[in-house]
C-alpha cells in the first residue's frame, strides 16, 4: 500500500512540507488545473508538478483526474478529437513517472451535497445529502454548492438539454468507445485507468449514472477485459448506495487486480431515504466498517495507491470543502494504522 495525499498544486493553501510530516505518506495526488477540459497538457506543467514533490520527498504518481471532456460522454462526432487530447494526455503523464490515472463519466456533475457545511454533534462540518433538500430543487433554476462557479445558468441548461436523450445505455457505450481508444495506449505506457463511481450513485436530474453498483463494474470489466481498465474503489461514493456490500466488493475486485487505486472515507446515514453526512474516518464515526473494508482489500492482494478521501472541517479550520489538512491528516493515520495492524497480524 502506498499511502498519498491529494494536492491541488501551487495555489492549494495545504503547503508539501506539511504533507510529508503526514507519518507514512509517500506521494501526493494531483493534476493539471489550469487547462481548460479536453485540451492538451504540456509536459513542462507535469514536470513542475513532479520536481516540486520530489523536492518535499514526495513522489508524483497518480494523476486526479485527467478530465474526460462532455462530447464524449455524449458521444458527439467531435468526441474522436478529445479523445486524441487524452491520449496526448496519458503519453505526457507516463513520461512523467505517472502510473495511474483516477477518472470519472459522470455527466455535467461529477459529485453533488446539498450543503458544503452540514454542522456536525461535534461541532465539526462536513459535505452533506439530504434528500428532502434534493427534492426542493428546481431543474429549470439550479443552484447547487460548490457547482454555481463552474457554470453559468444558459450553460448547465444546455448541457441539461443535450443529456435529454442519453440513456444508461447509450452513456454505457460512449464509455466503452473511449476506453476501447485509450487502453491500449495505456498498456504501451505502463499507466492504468482508475474509474472513479458515481457520486452519488444514482441518477440525479434525469442524468443517468453507471458505475454505481457492482453489476454496473462486472459489465464494465466484461465489456473492456484488459487489466490496465481498473476502479478507484471509492467507499463514500460506493456506500452512499445503501444496497452496495463494500466489504464484498473491495474483496472481490482487490483479487481480481482491479483496485489500483482506494478513497477511504466514511458516511453516516441521517435517515431512511437516501441521505447521508460525510464523517470522520473511524468505523465508529459513521455506518461503514472500515476496518472490514481495508481487511477485504489486505486478504486479496491490494497493494496499490491509498488516500484518505474527504474531511471535516475541524479545530477552526475553514478550508476547502472536504480538503482541509487537519481532520484528512488523522484519517491518514487511522488508515496507515488499519493497514499495518491487518497486514501484521490480520491472520491470526
Amino acid at each position: 500500500m502506498k499511502l498519498t495525499f491529494r494536492w491541488y498544486g501551487e495555489d492549494d493553501s495545504i503547503k508539501l512540507d506539511y504533507i510529508k510530516q503526514i507519518p507514512a505518506t509517500s506521494g501526493v495526488v494531483t493534476a493539471v488545473y489550469d487547462v481548460p477540459v479536453g485540451e492538451k497538457w504540456k509536459a513542462s506543467s507535469l514536470e513542475r508538478l513532479k520536481s516540486l514533490a520530489n523536492a518535499a520527498g514526495l513522489q508524483f504518481e497518480v494523476v486526479e483526474s485527467i478530465p474526460v471532456h462532455e462530447d464524449i460522454k455524449l458521444g458527439k462526432p467531435t468526441r474522436d478529437k478529445y479523445i486524441e487530447n487524452y491520449i496526448h494526455n496519458i503519453r505526457a503523464v507516463a513520461a512523467a513517472g505517472v502510473k495511474c490515472v483516477c477518472y470519472n463519466f459522470m455527466p455535467v456533475f461529477d459529485w453533488l451535497r446539498t450543503t458544503l457545511k452540514h454542522q456536525n454533534p461535534d461541532g465539526s462540518n462536513s459535505l452533506a445529502y439530504s434528500h428532502e433538500d434534493f427534492l426542493k430543487v428546481n431543474p429549470d433554476e439550479l443552484h447547487l454548492p460548490g457547482w454555481d462557479e463552474s457554470y453559468s445558468p444558459a450553460e448547465l441548461k444546455q448541457l441539461l438539454a443535450e443529456y435529454a436523450g442519453v440513456s444508461h445505455e447509450k452513456l454505457f457505450s460512449n464509455l466503452v468507445y473511449f476506453l476501447n481508444k485509450v487502453i491500449p495506449v495505456c498498456e504501451e505506457c505502463g499507466v492504468n485507468m482508475a474509474i472513479h463511481p458515481d457520486d452519488p450513485p444514482w441518477d440525479v436530474f434525469g442524468l443517468p449514472r453507471i458505475i454505481s453498483n457492482e453489476s454496473d463494474l462486472d459489465a464494465l470489466f466484461a465489456a473492456v477485459p484488459s487489466k490496465a481498465n481498473g476502479l478507484t474503489f471509492c467507499t463514500g461514493s460506493f456506500g452512499a448506495g445503501r444496497g452496495n456490500d463494500l466489504v464484498h466488493m473491495a474483496g472481490k475486485y482487490a483479487a481480481q487486480g482491479r483496485i489500483y487505486f482506494a478513497h477511504l472515507r466514511n458516511v453516516l446515514y441521517t435517515d431512511d431515504t437516501d441521505s447521508f453526512a460525510e464523517t470522520g474516518h473511524l468505523s465508529a464515526d459513521g455506518s461503514l466498517d472500515m476496518a472490514a473494508i481495508v481487511r477485504a482489500l489486505v486478504k486479496n492482494g491490494f497493494d496499490g495507491y491509498v488516500r484518505p478521501d474527504h474531511g471535516r472541517n475541524i479545530w477552526g479550520e475553514d478550508g476547502k470543502p472536504g480538503y482541509g489538512l487537519f481532520d484528512r491528516a488523522l484519517g491518514s493515520a487511522y488508515i496507515n494504522g488499519l493497514f499495518e495492524a491487518i497486514e501484521k497480524y490480520g491472520n491470526r
